[in-house]
């Protein structure tokens, strides 16, 4: 377990390929053999695509489950956002 959390800490994105590596039946299930959202969740949305394959190991969402997508999906943006707003540069003239 500390192991899991220590990979979380390092990124999503490694914390994914190794997770993948270990368990791919997992991701398989997750995503009904579909190999489309989790690229696109690898490339835009780390954090709730970690998530989905927590909270619906057989592809189905039920109810406090998205709660924990929502909440993913809020990190995710706000790691977008901080990355938008640190790359804006303010001039004074």
């Amino acid at each position: 377990m500390c192991g899991f959390f220590l990979l979380l800490l390092t990124g999503p994105r490694i914390t994914m390929v190794l997770w993948w590596l270990i368990a791919p039946g997992r991701w398989e299930r997750a995503f009904q053999d579909q190999w489309v959202w989790p690229v696109l969740g690898f490339i835009l949305l780390p954090w709730t695509t970690l998530m989905f394959v927590i909270v619906a190991p057989n592809g189905s969402v039920d109810d406090i489950d998205w709660l924990w997508l929502a909440l993913a999906f809020v990190l995710d943006m706000s790691f977008t956002g901080l990355g938008v707003f640190r790359g804006r540069r303010v001039t004074y003239a």
